[in-house]
């Protein structure tokens, strides 16, 4: 009988599912170096956010087959070497949206009647109803960044409440957000229209301080931010002092940018916020829904059959996998770069299989290039399983086309993503197992390898427009790695590729975009 061990607090509904099929062992007391001794006798490994999964214990697991995290995500288990290894890692992406989803709207009301103010003032004796005067949200207009499945919840249940919704989501298409009953609308007009408004996105470097000073100022003095994603998104003093000066109406948050939030600023606010510490999983039933999500994923593989919610690549034969491999990572790159250069809102994408690899299984490789379209808004929340249905609840629709005949190339992959005012191109080709090419951007031939900050400009092909670039950089003190140029036709349109050492400077974007005779310019972070 395979063998499971449990090294962190899990619903007993989880270990009563495994015990159907295997021997569980509740260990939750290891230490990091007790972990390593003993995890060479299971065969699966069960957890919740307090076991640090390293490439140690990973290195030491020998019949290790999956490691399952009782949560949303895997960021204590070194993936990549787990990977490495033939071992699945799967999470439970969905078994705590409605208790997020449900705090968020107790977060709004308790924000809009002060009933955690109102509640303590009953408390110490008082009877003050002068001061707790509230705000219906009836009519009211709820602002959505981020309109995946807790977003979508939230949604569905302020629309029934009667309020009107806006929503922003540049990966959703506008048929999507009106099954949803919500009107798709860029950032600056929800902020500005928004009585209240929600995030529901991860924490990544585009959206770390979205809410700032400056987006702040944009916002109505009545409007309310509830924030039960992550920490990181608002800048906390900034939002304290708009809180302060009356600038904005309030603030609900469930979660900071430092978690315990320590000596913090937001403890200055009065009834104008409100503050929990991290409660949005903290239900019975999303404990129960994670562990039991979980354990029927181990139970699934240590019977032979695919997990569901795999965060690494799950389901291929090892001799396939190996295959394919290096073409799934060329697919992802690709559907990265195709992605950021749309700006995001994709109705369509067609994924080319050309050459040899046209006699190919096709799906693994249009996952990757989803995953990889997709990674920019989703991060952790998006695998290989999840990818084409995050993108199908996206109202993104997916072209498969093959073309034998291209013989440049062994073979190669071309994405082509549609958006609703224009359609952006990428190509790209394996010169050797792991040298990764791109060779066309918007049909101009190129010849680069993705590096991670890169570059791209669309200009005149001129005289003097290259050494202007470089010299803005380096007065920039950026430093060039490689630069190359495609181009039709002499003194036509142009492509130009610059592999960088590091993240461009802000607003020294804004400076190339003004250079005489660029068309456009793009900042891409792989």
């Amino acid at each position: 009988m395979p063998k499971v061990l449990v090294s962190d607090p899990i619903d007993q509904a989880g270990i009563d599912l495994l015990a159907q099929v295997a021997q569980v062992d509740v260990r939750t007391d290891l230490s990091p170096q007790d972990l390593i001794q003993a995890i060479a006798d299971y065969d699966a490994l069960m957890i919740r956010s307090g076991t640090r999964v390293t490439s140690e214990v990973i290195e030491a697991a020998t019949q290790l087959k999956i490691i399952g995290r009782a949560g949303v995500g895997v960021d204590n288990v070194d993936v990549p070497a787990a990977t490495r290894k033939g071992i699945v890692v799967v999470n439970s992406p969905e078994g705590n949206t409605i208790a997020a989803a449900e705090h968020t709207l107790a977060m709004m009301f308790a924000l809009s009647r002060f009933i955690p103010d109102a509640n303590q003032s009953m408390k110490s004796g008082k009877w003050d109803r002068k001061s707790f005067t509230g705000v219906e949200m009836y009519k009211k207009t709820l602002g959505i960044i981020g309109l995946g499945k807790i977003g979508s919840h939230v949604a569905t249940v302020a629309r029934a409440m009667g309020m009107k919704l806006l929503a922003y989501d540049p990966f959703l298409s506008q048929e999507r957000a009106e099954q949803i009953g919500c009107r798709l609308v860029e950032l600056d007009l929800l902020f500005s229209e928004a009585d209240y408004i929600t995030l529901h996105l991860p924490k990544t470097p585009e959206t770390f301080h979205l809410i700032n000073a400056d987006t702040l100022a944009k916002m109505k003095p009545t409007a309310r931010i509830v924030n039960c994603a992550r920490g990181g998104i608002i800048d906390e003093q900034a939002l304290v002092e708009a809180v302060k000066s009356g600038q904005i109406g309030g603030a609900a948050l469930d979660v900071y940018e430092n978690e315990p939030p320590g000596d913090s600023p937001l403890y200055q606010l009065g009834k104008e916020a409100v503050l929990t510490p991290h409660l949005g999983a903290s239900t019975e039933e999303a404990q129960t829904n994670v562990a039991v999500d979980v354990a029927e994923q181990i139970r699934d593989v240590l019977l032979g059959l695919p997990a569901r919610s795999a965060v690494n690549i799950p389901g291929l034969r090892p001799d396939v996998l190996e295959k394919l491999k290096p073409y799934m990572q060329l697919a992802e790159t690709l559907g990265n770069l195709v992605g950021q250069l749309a700006g995001g809102r994709i109705e369509s994408l067609e994924v080319r299989l050309q050459g040899e690899l046209a006699t190919n299984d096709s799906q693994p490789i249009v996952v990757a290039a989803l995953k990889g379209l997709l990674a920019p808004a989703l991060r952790e929340r998006v695998n290989y399983v999840n990818a084409g249905l995050e993108a199908k609840e996206r109202g993104i629709r997916v072209i498969e086309t093959r073309d034998a005949s291209v013989r440049d190339y062994s073979g190669s992959i071309a994405l082509s993503a549609k958006g609703p005012l224009e359609t952006r191109s990428v190509a790209g080709a394996l010169l050797s197992e792991n040298e990764l090419r791109i060779t066309e951007i918007d049909d101009f031939p190129i010849n680069v390898a993705p590096t991670r900050h890169m570059l791209l400009t669309v200009h005149r092909d001129m005289p003097g427009i290259i050494g202007k670039i470089g010299s803005l950089l380096g007065s920039f003190n950026v430093n060039i790695a490689s630069m190359q140029v495609g181009r039709k036709m002499v003194r036509g349109n142009a492509v130009m590729v610059i592999s960088l050492d590091d993240l461009l400077p802000e607003g020294l974007l804004t400076e190339i975009i003004k250079v005489s005779g660029i068309r456009d310019a793009y900042i891409v972070n792989l």
